[in-house]
């Protein structure tokens, strides 16, 4: 039997960890994830160099982020798909119209393997994408350990420019 674990598509939590704080960020904010609570959050938990802030709502997140952004502290939202729906206000008002950094890491519950999220039968998968467009917001796709590289740069980016990133996780990180 393969082992998803060290199969060449795998997404391994230890890297996107890595590039996280290879970012300088020192914060995650999340409220509980089943798409990456095995592979990520449950890590960051015993992270020394992390703090996990949980919330209870995921809106409660980017006001947090804003705050920590304010004293000089870099943060990440860690939030499935149905969160990031719920928390549009706040991703409205704070990260495109006051132009803050929220680097929002997204991940797509029940994603089918190798279909794109816009072909998804699931439709809050397939109008992710598109909302993020119409809100003018960078996204990247992370499904395997290739694609990881691109998280480290995009975080630097978003507190460079103070412009909102998101990175839709694609599969359930081991």
């Amino acid at each position: 039997m393969n082992d998803p674990a060290n199969s060449a598509d795998a997404l391994h939590g230890a890297g996107i960890i890595q590039a996280v704080k290879d970012a300088g960020v020192s914060y995650v904010l999340s409220v509980p994830d089943l798409h990456t609570a095995k592979g990520l959050l449950t890590p960051i938990t015993s992270d020394k160099d992390l703090t996990l802030i949980r919330t209870c709502k995921e809106d409660e997140t980017f006001g947090i982020s804003a705050g920590l952004t304010y004293g000089d502290k870099r943060a990440l939202i860690l939030i499935q798909y149905t969160g990031f729906l719920y928390a549009m206000n706040a991703i409205r008002a704070i990260a495109c119209e006051h132009k803050q950094p929220m680097v929002m890491m997204i991940g797509l519950l029940s994603k089918e393997v190798g279909v794109a999220p816009q072909q998804s039968r699931r439709f809050g998968l397939r109008i992710i994408e598109p909302i993020l467009d119409v809100m003018g917001i960078e996204r990247h796709y992370i499904d395997t350990d290739a694609d990881v590289s691109k998280i480290t740069p995009a975080i630097k980016k978003a507190y460079e420019t103070s412009s909102p990133v998101a990175m839709l996780i694609g599969r359930k990180p081991v």
